[in-house]
């Protein structure tokens, strides 16, 4: 019998953790009365992405998966950041997800590049609130979303085909969401 795909069994098997991680971004971007406001939510999420991506890099590169270069990265929150006229501020010492191997940066990156989805939601949230500027990161790939996500479910299916490479990146998924909710 073959093993399902992990994209069938990670939304599933993660949803608790990414529900709870939800409500907590959302009362976070409720909050939101100032641009002041808007770059020290950014500011959280700069300091989990930059940290998570900085492990994910040393299981995952161009050579692996050739979009890697392109991806979305910190780097657009920094300049959302530096738009709205602020600096980075690094947060104390916090938990990251435990990325040792291919199929748990998958997990982390999983989480990440699904994080796209909700970015036009997002930007709307913010409109709404009198934020007009520093929408790069949330904006993702633009008309280029949905391509992109098909990439990324298509190599994170063939490079995890096992049992214990998919328990791996579902546990590591889970710990990704579930990690994050201490940048806020």
């Amino acid at each position: 019998m073959n093993q399902p795909l992990l994209n069938s069994r990670l939304k599933e098997e993660t949803k608790k953790a990414h529900q709870e991680l939800e409500k907590k971004v959302i009362s976070k971007l409720k909050a939101i009365s100032t641009e002041a406001h808007y770059a020290d939510f950014l500011n959280s999420f700069y300091n989990y992405f930059s940290g998570v991506e900085s492990l994910v890099s040393q299981h995952i590169n161009t050579d692996i998966l050739p979009d890697y270069g392109v991806r979305r990265n910190s780097g657009r929150l920094k300049e959302d950041i530096a738009e709205l006229g602020f600096q980075i501020s690094p947060l104390t010492e916090k938990p990251m997800p435990e990325i040792t191997s291919l199929p748990a940066a998958i997990g982390a990156m999983y989480v990440m590049e699904g994080s796209i989805m909700g970015g036009p939601i997002i930007v709307e949230m913010l409109k709404k609130y009198g934020i007009k500027r520093g929408f790069s990161f949330f904006s993702g790939y633009g008309a280029e979303t949905g391509k992109m996500w098909a990439t990324f479910m298509t190599f994170m299916n063939n490079n995890t085909v096992t049992e214990t490479e998919q328990q791996i990146a579902i546990n590591v998924a889970s710990q990704t969401f579930a990690r994050f909710q201490y940048y806020f």
